[in-house]
């Protein structure tokens, strides 16, 4: 699927009727399992997850976390160390250049159609922000 259309289909996404666990016990949503399937990413739900056990130690990031994947290097401040590469980050709010991320995977080849994607864990949820 191109990124136009599925940047505009995962617009529609406003909550869940269904929840789907990921085999190692995290929730993820309609909206998270429509990006996995038509972006080809089910590995962006297993990167996350993989750093669950060690994320669920740190109290301010236990019931909420904020992931961005950036593809290349347009964002401002996040980075990954080539420009033609990618970067996975966990936040526990908003980003700012002042502040460090708990998480950072520098990610050498994806075929990720969007230049940036963020997602949001809730109560061991994984979700779009339009699902929150």
């Amino acid at each position: 699927m191109d990124a136009e259309t599925l940047s505009k289909n995962l617009q529609h996404f406003n909550g869940s009727e269904q929840y789907y666990k990921h085999f190692l016990g995290l929730l993820y949503t309609d909206g998270v399992k429509y990006l996995a399937e038509n972006a080809e990413a089910y590995w962006l739900i297993d990167a996350i997850v993989s750093y669950q056990h060690r994320l669920r130690k740190v109290r301010s990031l236990s019931e909420f976390q904020l992931w961005f994947l950036h593809v290349g290097d347009k964002h401002e401040f996040i980075k990954p160390k080539s420009p033609n590469d990618a970067v996975l980050t966990c936040w526990e709010d908003t980003p700012t250049p002042e502040t460090k991320p708990a998480i950072i995977q520098q990610i050498p080849y994806t075929e990720f159609p969007l230049p940036e994607m963020k997602l949001f864990l809730r109560d061991r949820v994984l979700l779009l922000p339009s699902e929150n």
